[in-house]
């Protein structure tokens, strides 16, 4: 098969798991697969693989999974197509069967002659027992003959094995439309595999830091972006904060609630909304939300007169208040990477994104950014190793619209994203679309190739939480 177990993914996490009282399972991403029963370990192990095969053909490419069974763990990479290839593998020590205790030869026993008999008496031997080890054996054989009684525990009548639904998108969607059952395509597949990984709830809440030292670099339409596309389709409570340390635009791209409440009136409120009899509803006065994307916003001060900037400890505050309420907060910035505020952001972040324009300065800022989070060592560093780079197209190519011109913004984005691959986990390349350029930003408005984009986006980001 040749694959590079770097290029297949981790997620979903797989295990098959086969035991030796003749049961098994695989567990896809927490959930457990039935596995059909088998009278041999080797049968087990296959009917095991099989489910494993199944779930490759419904993600349409190759799977990782661990194995354990009573023989040894390891991990194998499993295709679609049923073939598969070792990655690691460790046998288990065999367990040492204890040694019979040892045993004196008996002696034979002599049968006196009867009484009154003047006949020197003859020796009569007895026939000596079997061997203790012998008789050992024939009962163990017998014990393994009988039947395994398997606990009830250990089955299921319920089928929990995933189902692979029709296509609904191109030709193959039509088709299915008009009663003839097709299966997805490889781009539909992997568009519900985006949608999968977006869709997941984690424990615990998860900040992500949008961050690029250079203005311009459509940082506030990735986090409105990326909000509303986990907002949508993971249904958890999401919150879109304007970090900058004094005045941001994220209230000028989105849209405005019945008041004009910004983070400082949050951090103002705070003791009362960390309160534990304060209703869920009464963040609701402070955020302004997306009737539309189903995220909420809240913004940077935008009071004119205002010289205020945030500091630290009002990020600290701030994003306890918000850890409480929301499940997702996606936090904007500012330009300054030594800032308080900007600092105390990358403390509480899990998940760092790098947005830039095909632009050569825009990207010499990312990279910037990049190297100085990773010249600090520890956390930072390790948001840095594992950020997704957005690259999007350039606006100013693309407004001649000319065939030449459209090629040469697709180049840039595609060499500087082929720049950025090497140094972070993903890369995602965004096309150009003007609904993204003024105003209100809307999921809606976006052209479906856009959306597409952003969706692939936003699993990059959330496959790192």
């Amino acid at each position: 098969m040749g694959l590079n177990p770097a290029d297949v993914l981790a997620f979903p996490k797989i295990q098959a798991i086969v035991r030796d009282n003749g049961t098994a399972e695989v567990v896809v991403a927490g959930n457990s697969r039935n596995v059909q029963t088998a009278e041999s370990l080797q049968e087990l192990r296959e009917n095991a693989l099989a489910v494993v095969v199944g779930e490759a053909r419904t993600l349409n490419r190759p799977v990782r999974v661990q194995i354990d069974d009573p023989e040894g763990h390891g991990e194998l990479l499993v295709s679609p197509d049923g073939s598969k290839e070792s990655v690691s593998y460790t046998a288990k020590a065999p367990r040492r069967r204890a040694e019979p205790p040892a045993t004196t030869a008996p002696t034979p026993a002599t049968v006196p002659a009867p009484r009154g008999n003047a006949m020197t008496p003859t020796p009569e031997t007895t026939t000596p027992p079997a061997p203790a080890v012998e008789e050992a054996a024939v009962e163990e054989a017998a014990v393994e003959e009988l039947p395994r009684r398997r606990s009830l525990k250990d089955t299921s009548f319920l089928v929990s094995a995933p189902v692979l639904e029709p296509a609904t998108k191109g030709w193959r969607g039509t088709l299915t439309r008009m009663g003839f059952r097709m299966d997805p395509s490889g781009d539909e597949m992997s568009e519900r595999e985006d949608i999968r990984t977006v869709s997941q709830h984690w424990p615990g809440p998860r900040t992500v830091a949008v961050v690029n030292r250079k203005g311009g670099a459509n940082k506030t339409p990735t986090v409105v972006m990326l909000s509303a596309i986990l907002a949508r389709y993971s249904g958890a409570a999401t919150v879109a904060w304007d970090n900058n340390e004094s005045q941001g635009t994220l209230g000028w791209r989105t849209e405005k609630g019945a008041h004009d409440r910004s983070v400082l009136d949050l951090i103002d409120a705070s003791q009362s909304l960390l309160s534990p009899s304060t209703n869920a509803a009464e963040i609701a006065k402070f955020v302004h939300h997306q009737t539309a994307d189903k995220f909420d916003v809240l913004r940077s001060d935008e009071n004119e007169e205002g010289d205020h900037e945030v500091t630290a400890d009002e990020v600290d505050i701030a994003h306890q208040v918000l850890t409480r309420y929301y499940r997702l907060v996606i936090m904007d910035s500012g330009n300054t990477a030594r800032a308080a505020n900007w600092r105390r952001m990358i403390e509480h972040t899990n998940q760092l994104v790098v947005p830039v324009t095909a632009i050569e300065d825009r990207a010499e800022a990312a990279r910037l950014t990049l190297q100085t989070l990773e010249s600090r060592g520890g956390h930072d560093a390790e948001l840095a190793r594992n950020a997704v780079v957005i690259v999007s197209e350039s606006t100013d190519a693309k407004r001649s619209m000319s065939g030449e011109a459209l090629k040469r913004a697709k180049d840039e984005a595609r060499r500087i994203a082929d720049g950025f691959a090497p140094y972070v986990r993903a890369v995602v390349r965004i096309p150009y679309d003007p609904a993204l350029v003024n105003g209100p930003i809307r999921y809606e408005a976006l052209q479906p190739a856009t959306q597409r984009a952003w969706l692939a986006a936003a699993a990059a980001v959330a496959s790192g939480f």
